[in-house]
């Protein structure tokens, strides 16, 4: 668990949402559109992102489908474990085309606040460790693996689990978060806690990762991890 790569960051100082405001340029080629984020409060200045894009059907939900069209892949099948290689490359293939659609400066975006499931990992073992492996998913059947990102710059990680089919516990994780550049955060944590019954104890040490946020809107989240893992997180309701 303490190599686990969820991790994001912000320079905001509150969970104001960016809301999608369409612009169309009439300029010698139609087909170019952007789009722009801005903050609703004003008690901190605009944030704007933006993205050109050339295809003028994204307006009318391209990005959407391609949303829908992960999340359908990845629904279900405990988070990729149960995916055959193939079925892996599709997920890559809509992953890359959502990547076209992000926002400019994706680690500034405020949609990064709030709590997020984890619906797949192309390496079962980067969000979760060891608990996650071939053997230890045999001991430990995960019931939930969330994230929540709280402004202005810190991140909990928790996977939840039936040990033994029996005995429920948890790990936990909290980080302080870092932008090293518009995409790619770090992430320092402090050692994990785990609680097993009436149990609760801590262990290990300070882990660090980075992450890259490739796509971002209200519903997912798209993320990188240095080792060229790709994760998915599911906004939760």
């Amino acid at each position: 668990m303490a190599s686990s790569s969820l991790a994001l960051l912000s320079s905001f100082r509150g969970p104001e949402l960016c809301k999608t405001k369409s612009l169309i340029s009439h300029s010698k080629h139609p087909s170019d559109v952007s789009f722009s984020f801005q903050c609703r409060k004003s008690r901190i200045p605009p944030i704007l992102c933006s993205v050109s894009v050339s295809d003028p059907q994204v307006l009318t939900g391209r990005p959407d489908d391609l949303v829908a069209s992960i999340l359908s892949k990845v629904t279900e099948t405990d988070r990729g474990v149960s995916l055959t290689k193939e079925q892996q490359e599709e997920v890559t293939r809509v992953a890359q085309e959502l990547q076209k659609y992000c926002v400019a400066e994706p680690v500034r975006c405020p949609l990064i606040f709030g709590e997020w499931d984890v619906v797949y990992c192309s390496n079962p073992t980067s969000p979760g460790g060891g608990y996650r492996s071939a053997f230890g998913r045999l001991v430990f059947r995960t019931k939930e693996m969330i994230q929540a990102v709280e402004a202005p710059d810190t991140v909990k990680n928790k996977v939840s689990f039936s040990a033994l089919g029996f005995l429920d516990g948890e790990v936990s994780l909290k980080g302080r978060l870092k932008a090293l550049d518009d995409s790619w955060i770090q992430v320092i944590f402090e050692a994990p806690q785990l609680k097993v019954g009436s149990l609760e104890f801590q262990y290990g040490g300070e882990s660090e990762v980075k992450l890259k946020i490739t796509y971002i809107d209200e519903k997912i989240r798209l993320g990188k991890g240095s080792r060229g893992s790709l994760f998915v997180f599911q906004r939760r309701k």
